[in-house]
């Protein structure tokens, strides 16, 4: 349930966090996972389930484990942040009287009607947090569930940790060094998504190829993103790039652990995907650095970038389009992309922090509370 990265799981952790310091108890059950230590660490329990399993049989005996727990540990509410979980989780949570909650964080495919039932398991409980506004209205249209019951509360981006001005020189030097990048003055866009099709890695090259073939040189695309065994796609990425001639503009540079100072040795980012994104923190966690974001015009991108302000939206699949916007940043006078930079920062820590996220979050726990307790009626 928890691999290396991922937002749901890293949202996990710090709404616990977050519940701790408010008082109260968190109970993280899951199959366990590499961010279990900073769990434990942060004051939650850990409980092992093998809660990801789709056998119904696994399933069934999650229901009586987890009543179980719910009853032994006086738990109150119960938060399932993902589709294999929900139905053992909801179903223990009615039996057992307490009130739940779900977070949809994402456009989950539904080509099947087997499918489509699949994900409505995430909208069974009492409330349903999205992440975006653009899943919200997903839900509600997908649904057809009352609308009070479903609260577009956006993903929080770690303030403390994408901080330029709290950074060491140092990472970024260890970075270009493992990148093989050497320092100079072009002008730097970093993308950060696996290589996969539907991310666009395929529409930058082409754009870069464009803006090549207009006398445009100063510039180099850093590409960092792991292939997840997509050698296909990685090895045609790396034709394209030698059939444009493009060997010394774009790079393929790997899974980055440190996405700080990717931005931070960079002066803007890219995030063209061709399909809609529920949230899209890599339009968000550039911001957060002083690193205006070119970023794909659908989903909820629209909602985290400021056009002109923080940053660019793009016409999304549109090479053209892409070529023209990256020559913009190209040309923008330093004074002005700082300036971006700055509006940047201050528009996520405005809506996109973790303080937030977690303060509203906790707000529907109090609210769900309350209900419990009969002074409402749900």
């Amino acid at each position: 349930m928890w691999p290396d990265t991922g937002g749901v799981e890293q949202t996990t952790v710090d709404v616990a966090e977050a519940v701790v310091r408010a008082g109260g108890r968190s109970i993280v059950v899951s199959k366990g996972g590499r961010l279990e230590g900073r769990l434990l660490k942060g004051g939650s329990t850990v409980i092992k389930l093998p809660v990801h399993s789709k056998n119904p049989f696994v399933q069934w005996k999650n229901v009586d484990a987890l009543k179980a727990l719910i009853r032994k540990e006086g738990v109150d509410i119960v938060h399932v942040r993902s589709r294999a979980p929900a139905m053992a989780a909801f179903a223990a949570a009615k039996a057992c009287g307490v009130r739940s909650v779900s977070t949809y964080a994402g456009i989950y495919n539904a080509k099947s009607p087997l499918k489509r039932w699949y994900n409505s398991q995430m909208t069974k409980g009492d409330m349903v947090i999205a992440n975006s506004d653009f899943t919200r209205d997903h839900i509600l249209k997908t649904y057809h569930i009352p609308p009070e019951r479903v609260i577009a509360i956006p993903r929080g981006i770690d303030l403390k940790r994408f901080d330029p001005e709290a950074f060491d020189v140092s990472r970024i030097m260890t970075l270009e060094e493992n990148w093989g990048i050497a320092p100079d003055e072009r002008i730097r866009f970093v993308m950060a998504a696996r290589l996969t099709r539907w991310k666009g890695q395929a529409l930058i090259i082409l754009a870069a190829a464009k803006l090549r073939a207009q006398g445009v040189d100063n510039f180099l695309v850093l590409m960092a993103g792991d292939d997840q065994g997509r050698n296909d796609y990685t090895q045609s990425l790396l034709k394209a790039i030698d059939e444009n001639g493009l060997g010394d503009h774009v790079k393929l540079v790997g899974h980055c652990t440190d996405m700080p100072s990717a931005y931070a040795m960079s002066h803007y980012a890219l995030a063209p995907s061709l399909e809609p994104e529920a949230f899209g923190r890599t339009a968000v966690e550039p911001q957060a650095m002083h690193r205006p974001p070119l970023a794909a015009a659908h989903g909820a991108t629209v909602e985290t970038v400021i056009p002109g302000k923080t940053g660019w939206l793009v016409a999304p699949g549109d090479a053209e389009a892409w070529a023209n916007a990256m020559k913009t940043a190209i040309n923008l006078p330093e004074a002005e992309r700082f300036a971006m930079g700055e509006a940047g920062r201050a528009h996520v820590k405005a809506h996109f922090s973790l303080d937030v996220m977690c303060g509203r979050t906790l707000d529907v726990y109090r609210a769900l509370l309350i209900l419990a307790s009969g002074r409402f009626k749900a």
